[in-house]
């Protein structure tokens, strides 16, 4: 039961405080080093392999994040019920990673749904890393 107080106090601090894609950065590289003392930072590059990089999923399909959101970050992405994902990267869509509540829920989700799994800290600061890289 202590675990999920804990939890719930480091999304709480995250969702509370950023507010800026480097804010959220700055929370995430704290909780990343609480999962691993040996973090040493984000990397766009690293990011960049964990959004292009297929996996094989327990329903045989392989799948990734550009599965999605496709391959260019700067472009409009289609679910699996064929909505409209809007861009990723923040150079064209300057609302992405600003909702701290939002950038929870969609890496609780993508990440169940693309690793099975949550996402570390540092997989998606990773990942934030690579979008804010994209030009």
């Amino acid at each position: 039961m202590r675990n999920i107080y804990i939890l719930l106090g480091i999304l709480f601090s995250v969702n509370a405080f950023a507010a800026t894609p480097q804010e959220l950065l700055k929370q995430y590289e704290v909780q990343a080093k609480q999962e691993n003392a040996a973090f040493t930072g984000f990397s766009a590059d690293a990011g960049a392999s964990f959004f292009r990089t297929e996996r094989a999923h327990s329903n045989g399909k392989q799948v990734s994040c550009a599965t999605c959101h496709t391959s260019d970050p700067r472009n409009q992405g289609k679910t699996r019920a064929n909505k409209v994902i809007e861009p990723m990267a923040p150079i064209v869509n300057a609302k992405r990673f600003t909702d701290p509540a939002k950038v929870e829920k969609w890496f609780g989700r993508n990440c169940k749904d693309v690793l099975e799994r949550a996402c570390t800290a540092k997989e998606k600061g990773d990942y934030i890393q690579f979008m804010l890289s994209v030009k």
